[in-house]
């Protein structure tokens, strides 16, 4: 997959079929427009394109880096662009021609229902459509996807994210809720008490889960590994404020500090709480670890 860090540095002739929206999370009604895109330049020998807005929301369902790992292999093109207000201020009929039919050469226009653009949003699929026929492109428009009803959408997800629970934000997103960052060194407590951990700095403009212990899969290098993870401060022993997923593989022993790992968080186990001292700590890290094990069948 190519990746266009902003839109006027797309330069290709060629025709395309291309989606426009947030994409933030690329949750399962994302994943409509993604895969729709796909098939019809597979099928037409033509570019699949996304078109990400990035419109910098303060509490981020998926990072930049992480879109692109997840949309890699699965289109021709990511194209960032930054929702400037420059950008904010093109005409809804400008954006038609100067955008879908001037940089991209779209054949086929893939968008969900509500999709607005424009200057105030004037831009909706009625327009879409009443100028498909002069720009010469098709206008496809997908129906929302939905979860018993409600319609899956980033803001359904952060809700369900802030009540922690995991298991309904996989259903919705289609994978499980996490981060990817690189292994940093700690203060290698956990190793003196007998539990190493695997340390990512959580990334400030991404939406953050309650913090508390998790049980978790953690990818090292193709690898997934079974988990009990961390996300919080460790008000026991620091009084730093920097939020860290902080997690204790079960079956891995390699040196992972400096590696690229992605966390994914199954199921919440507590909030985190601040101990009298390291032996109460201790003792309920045990505990955590034993709940993990009998979850993902190890024994005792």
């Amino acid at each position: 997959m190519q990746y266009i860090n902003r839109l006027s540095e797309y330069r290709d002739s060629r025709e395309s079929a291309v989606t426009f929206g947030k994409f933030d999370g690329l949750h399962r009604g994302h994943q409509k427009l993604t895969e729709k895109v796909r098939e019809l330049g597979n099928r037409d020998g033509i570019r699949s394109i996304v078109c990400a807005f990035d419109m910098k929301p303060r509490q981020l369902l998926m990072t930049c880096e992480e879109r692109k790992a997840h949309l890699n292999d699965k289109v021709d093109v990511l194209v960032n662009c930054p929702f400037t207000r420059e950008f904010s201020r093109i005409s809804a009929e400008d954006f038609i021609r100067d955008i879908v039919k001037g940089v991209f050469h779209a054949r086929y226009v893939v968008v969900g229902t509500d999709f607005r653009f424009g200057y105030e949003k004037r831009g909706d699929i009625r327009m879409l459509a009443d100028y498909a026929g002069q720009y010469g492109y098709q206008l496809i428009v997908i129906e929302k996807e939905r979860y018993e009803n409600r319609i899956i959408s980033s803001t359904y997800i952060k809700e369900v994210l802030g009540h922690g629970d995991m298991r309904l934000a996989g259903e919705l997103l289609g994978y499980a809720y996490g981060i990817t960052g690189q292994v940093e060194h700690g203060k290698q407590l956990g190793r003196r008490l007998g539990f190493p951990t695997l340390n990512v700095v959580w990334p400030e403009d991404k939406l953050l889960t309650p913090r508390g212990v998790y049980l978790s899969n953690v990818r090292i290098g193709g690898q997934s590994y079974h988990a009990i993870s961390n996300i919080g401060v460790k008000p026991t022993v620091s009084k730093e404020e920097k939020v860290l997923a902080e997690s204790f593989l079960f079956d891995y022993g390699g040196d992972a500090y400096g590696k690229s790992v992605s966390v994914e968080l199954l199921e919440f186990c507590r909030p985190e709480r601040r101990f009298e001292n390291i032996e109460e700590l201790k003792a309920c890290i045990d505990k955590d670890i034993a709940y993990g094990k009998r979850f993902f069948g190890y024994g005792e």
